[in-house]
């Protein structure tokens, strides 16, 4: 796993919290409107259809929930710019447990019981609880930062899947999602020889070589948050990115096709 970085980015806690529920809203807005049909289509996520990946963006919330009425852990063992490196491991897991839950045949029920018990155990102050998770104990406010990712992400998944559903992406939630995963690039590959910007949420620094200090980077690479997220995570490739204009890429180190995806 790649160490994390010295310095971590801040997030608000409050602004996080707030971030979660109105993504998980629009979320659970969107699948309550979903026909039958609609939940029987394919995802670009191998084996899932709609139902299944409906089913695992509740299990953001419902996990969440199970991991706060557990004992808190004596001491934090994964850092929030480990998780993204960490989250290959519990594939299995996650996907059983999807699977579980869609079959259950009222969604929106179940997101409504996940809404509740998720608002009822999570606490007024967060700061400093501790709290089990499939990846080792972490801090709740770090867990909330991985909570964006994953209801970003996989809106973005549900979107791709089926056409002019189009559920919005909160703001905070979207930022959060694209800053943890630039960041987590720049754990991956340090360095300051490539300036990675993602307006208007994130500017990074990585991969070595001559650091930059004063000016125009030599080495430039700019795109839009959902690119970004999408080609973190392997939903698309940087040169199928590259050549559809989503990104521009300027300099002789400028190419990160060997860095991605930075979480699978």
């Amino acid at each position: 796993m790649p160490p994390a970085k010295k310095r971590t980015r801040a997030y608000d806690p409050a602004k996080i919290r707030t971030a979660v529920l109105a993504q998980f809203g629009n979320v659970r807005e969107a699948v309550a409107a979903l026909e039958p049909a609609q939940l029987d289509l394919p995802t670009r996520l191998g084996g899932w259809t709609v139902r299944e990946l409906a089913a695992h963006l509740m299990t953001a919330l419902g996990g969440a929930t199970r991991f706060l009425a557990m004992p808190e852990p004596p001491a934090r063992e994964v850092a929030l710019l480990e998780w993204p490196f960490a989250t290959a491991s519990a594939a299995a897991q996650v996907d059983e447990a999807a699977r579980a839950s869609a079959a259950q045949e009222d969604l929106d029920a179940l997101y409504t019981q996940t809404l509740a018990g998720f608002e009822a155990a999570l606490p007024d102050i967060t700061q400093g609880r501790l709290m089990p998770t499939r990846f080792g104990a972490m801090t709740l406010d770090d867990f909330l930062v991985t909570r964006t990712v994953e209801l970003i992400v996989h809106t973005d998944d549900l979107n791709d899947a089926v056409p002019d559903l189009g559920i919005p992406y909160d703001r905070q939630a979207l930022a959060a999602c694209t800053r943890l995963l630039a960041d987590a690039l720049a754990v991956k590959a340090p360095g300051g020889a490539v300036e990675v910007r993602i307006p208007p949420f994130a500017v990074v620094q990585c991969v070595q070589g001559p650091r930059h200090t004063r000016g125009t980077p030599p080495n430039v690479v700019e795109t839009d948050p959902l690119t970004w997220i999408r080609l973190a995570t392997g939903r698309t490739d940087w040169k199928t990115a590259l050549d559809a204009a989503r990104v521009s890429a300027s300099g002789e180190r400028a190419d990160l096709a060997e860095l991605l995806p930075v979480m699978s």
